[in-house]
């Protein structure tokens, strides 16, 4: 079985190599600029794993940096060879978000803080479709197929047997209370919740409302940490256009620190079971409620007004 190539981890792999090389060799981005004839942002991007690099030019700057060991050189020319190779979601088409797929294909840990809707790696389909719906409304029908399976195909990594994905959610209560697709949708997608919970390899934590303000209110984040000691932790930071990663070891530690912050407030695992367990309930009552209790005349006889739905208050409880 051959083994599976991540492009964008041997990008990053190699392009740290280098920068490591270069500080050894005490040269600047500037004077290997020169040297090779390129621009120095060129050297940076490469350096940063944002940029391709052909084998050749691996080989040049080993020999610029003093390099003696061939086998290294052959390995650093290697990476650059598999970086320009395609992952799995380039069969996909132009995916926009193909980097941080590639990120979390290689990750051994994924820490999030969501605060409206459930992460995408714990979506039902049916969630997932109308998350994409709602949240893309101007996809057509195969944009919207296309976003929905590669979603469902990025899910299974927590289902191999052998060393998957350890994952730990905190998820703000608004994530449950909001209605997406519908009730049944979100009883399904609770449910599903429960059930993930309860596997070893996936921790979930609720924040309830009554905790007030805390670390997360800027929004969502996640943390994906590697096995590979040379592959630094990256902060994503999901963006409307442009997405944000974070690689300094000062901003990973800053939202790490913000992360133990949401884990100490956050419910215990167990009583988070109990919390979805009991959100999972209202969803099911009130839809009993809604078709079971008729309205009364007075409403029942009103016309809504046109262009203005006509909402049917709650019967009142018999308890």
């Amino acid at each position: 079985m051959g083994v599976t190539v991540n492009p964008t981890v041997s990008r990053r792999r190699l392009g740290s190599e280098l920068r490591r090389l270069r500080e050894i060799s005490g040269m600047t981005t500037q004077q290997v600029a020169e040297r090779l004839l390129i621009s120095q942002p060129k050297i940076s991007l490469l350096e940063n794993g944002h940029r391709l690099i052909k084998p050749r030019d691996v080989r040049d700057l080993c020999g610029l940096y003093g390099v003696q060991d061939q086998q290294r050189v052959d390995y650093l020319m290697q990476l650059a060879t598999e970086s320009g190779q395609q992952g799995w979601w380039n069969s996909y088409g132009d995916i926009s978000y193909g980097a941080y797929i590639g990120l979390e294909a290689a990750a051994a840990t994924i820490r999030f803080y969501e605060p409206m809707v459930i992460p995408g790696l714990l979506q039902t389909p049916a969630y997932a479709e109308a998350v994409i719906a709602g949240t893309i409304p101007l996809a057509n029908a195969e944009q919207a197929a296309t976003r929905l399976q590669v979603r469902l195909r990025r899910q299974s990594r927590l289902g191999v047997a052998r060393n998957p994905l350890r994952l730990w959610a905190v998820l703000d209560e608004s994530a449950l209370r909001r209605v997406v697709g519908s009730r049944e949708v979100m009883r399904e997608q609770l449910d599903h919740l429960i059930h993930l919970s309860a596997q070893p390899h996936i921790t979930l934590q609720v924040l309830p409302h009554d905790v007030g303000a805390h670390p997360g209110v800027s929004g969502q984040f996640s943390l994906l940490e590697f096995s590979e000691a040379t592959d630094v932790s990256v902060v994503y930071l999901e963006r409307f256009t442009s997405d944000l990663y974070l690689e300094k070891r000062s901003d990973v530690l800053l939202y790490s620190d913000m992360y133990a912050h949401l884990q100490a407030q956050a419910l215990s695992p167990v009583s988070t079971r109990r919390f979805i367990d009991e959100v999972v309930k209202t969803y099911g009552r009130r839809e009993f409620l809604a078709d079971a209790c008729p309205l009364p005349l007075s409403n029942r006889d009103r016309r809504p007004r046109q262009g203005v739905q006509h909402l049917q208050a709650p019967c009142p409880s018999t308890s």
